[in-house]
C-alpha cells in the first residue's frame, strides 16, 4: 500500500483538466480503501493499515467535498445556462442523479469515515467489506458518466472567459488568491518534486495587501493554508543553537497561536530542551508550498505554564500521553523492543490516567521579527517584514529578495 509522489496537478487555467486530476486522485483512494481489505486480514491494523486508512480519510474529509462543491456550485450552473437544444435535454436526464449520487456517497462516506477512524487509532481492524464495494462501485461508476458526458460537453460549450471564471472560483474555494498577472501553473508537491526549477506565480504580496499587525497577517494565511488543505499548515521548523553555537533543527507541531507567541509541547529534557535552556532564544519556519508561500518567526523563547501544560496533556489521546511518559526524547535506547517495554510498563502503571510529567511541556516563542514570503516568478521574490519596536508596535518594511 505504498503511496507513490504526487502526480503533477494541471493549472487552474485548465478547470476540466484539474476536475479529471481530481477523479484521478479518488481513483487511487479507492485503490488503497480495497487494498486495505486483504491487508488488515492478515496483518491487523499494523502502521501501514493506520496510515493508509490516515490518507484516505483525509482525502475524503476534505478534498473531495470541495469537488463536489465545484460541481454543484460552479459547474452545473454554467453548464444549465450554456446548454440548450439536444445538450440541454441531455443535463435534464444525467444531473439529477449525478447530484443525487453525491448525496448518497456522502452518507455511505460516513459509515466508512467511522470505521477508518477506529484503523487509524490502532482500536480496531474492521473494515466493511460491503461498504467499500458499494462506495468504490458507485464513485467509479458516477465519475464515468460524468467524464463521458459532462466534462465533454463543459469542454465543447464553454468560452474562455467562462473556462477562466470557473477556474478562478476553484481556486477560491481552495483559498487561493489568483495573481493580477497572468496566471501561472497551480502549484503542488508534485511540480516541485518534478522540477527544480520551477518558477513561482500564484499571488503576490504588496504593503498594501498586508495587515498592520503580523499576528492578524499570521491568521489569514493560516487560514488560507487549511483552506488549501496545505499538508501539515501546522508542521514547522524549530532552529535552536548549542553552547558552541552550532545550529540545530527539526520539524515540530504548532499547538497554539496568539498574541503572546506561537506555542508547541515537547519533553524539556530532550536535545531542543536543553538548548532552549541555555539559550532561550529560536526561529521557526513554515513553508506552505502549495501556496508558494513562507513564514519566518524569530525571538526569544520562555515555558508556559504549568496550567496550560496540564490542559493541553490531558487534552491528548491517552497513547500519546503514555508516549510522553515512557520515552526519554532524545536519550540512546537498544532497540525498538525495549521502547515498547518502556510504554507497556508505563501503561500498566498509570492506566486511563496518567499524570503529566514534570519535564514535558510547551514552549512559546515570543516574536520580535516575522517575515513574510511570497513565491514570485524568476525569484523576484516579495518579502515584507515585521519588527517589534521597544514601545511594543511593529515596524513594517520590504525586504529586496
Amino acid at each position: 500500500m505504498s503511496n507513490l509522489l504526487p502526480d503533477s496537478a494541471p493549472g487552474f487555467d485548465q478547470p476540466i483538466a484539474v476536475l479529471k486530476h481530481c477523479h484521478d486522485r479518488i481513483r487511487k483512494q479507492l485503490a488503497t480503501l480495497e487494498k486495505l481489505l486483504p491487508h488488515l486480514a492478515s496483518h491487523g491494523a499494523d502502521e501501514e493499515a493506520r496510515q493508509a486508512a490516515r490518507a484516505v480519510m483525509k482525502y475524503f474529509d476534505q478534498a473531495a467535498p470541495l469537488h463536489h462543491e465545484d460541481e454543484e456550485q460552479n459547474l452545473v450552473p454554467m453548464l444549465r445556462s450554456s446548454a440548450s437544444g439536444a445538450d440541454a435535454d441531455l443535463l435534464a436526464e444525467l444531473l439529477p442523479g449525478i447530484l443525487d449520487e453525491h448525496r448518497q456517497m456522502d452518507g455511505m462516506w460516513q459509515d466508512l469515515h467511522e470505521q477508518l477512524a477506529a484503523i487509524a487509532d490502532g482500536s480496531a481492524a474492521v473494515l466493511r467489506e460491503h461498504d467499500v464495494q458499494r462506495f468504490a462501485a458507485m464513485y467509479r461508476a458516477h465519475m464515468e458518466r460524468e467524464e463521458g458526458h459532462i466534462a465533454p460537453m463543459a469542454k465543447r460549450l464553454f468560452s474562455a472567459d467562462q473556462m477562466a471564471t470557473l477556474g478562478q472560483a476553484m481556486q477560491q474555494r481552495r483559498g487561493i488568491t489568483p495573481s493580477a498577472a497572468p496566471a501561472a501553473p497551480a502549484a503542488s508537491t508534485g511540480d516541485a518534486v518534478a522540477s527544480l526549477r520551477k518558477d513561482y506565480g500564484q499571488a503576490s504580496l504588496s504593503e498594501n495587501d498586508v495587515a498592520g499587525d503580523p499576528f492578524v497577517q499570521f491568521t489569514t494565511w493560516f487560514e488560507e493554508a487549511l483552506k488549501a488543505q496545505v499538508n501539515e499548515p501546522n508542521a514547522m521548523s524549530v532552529a535552536t543553537v548549542d553552547e558552541q553555537g552550532r545550529p540545530t533543527s527539526r520539524i515540530v507541531l504548532i499547538k497554539q497561536f496568539d498574541p503572546r507567541g506561537f506555542t508547541w509541547y515537547t519533553n524539556y529534557n530532550s536535545q531542543k530542551g536543553r538548548q532552549l535552556a541555555a539559550n532561550p532564544h529560536a526561529a521557526l519556519l513554515f513553508f506552505w508550498t502549495e501556496l508558494e508561500r513562507q513564514i519566518r518567526i524569530e525571538g526569544r523563547v520562555e515555558r508556559t505554564s504549568a496550567e496550560e501544560s496540564d490542559k493541553y496533556f490531558h487534552s491528548r489521546p491517552l497513547k500519546s500521553r503514555l508516549a510522553a511518559i515512557a520515552s526519554a526524547q532524545s536519550e540512546p535506547i537498544a532497540n525498538r523492543d525495549a521502547l515498547e517495554q518502556n510504554y507497556d510498563a508505563v501503561a500498566k502503571q498509570y492506566g486511563e490516567e496518567p499524570p503529566r510529567p514534570e519535564n514535558w511541556g510547551g514552549f512559546r516563542l515570543v516574536p520580535e521579527r516575522i517575515e513574510f514570503w511570497q513565491g514570485r516568478r524568476s525569484r523576484f521574490h516579495d518579502r515584507i517584514v515585521y519588527t517589534l519596536q521597544s514601545d511594543g508596535s511593529w515596524a513594517r518594511e520590504r525586504l529586496q529578495p
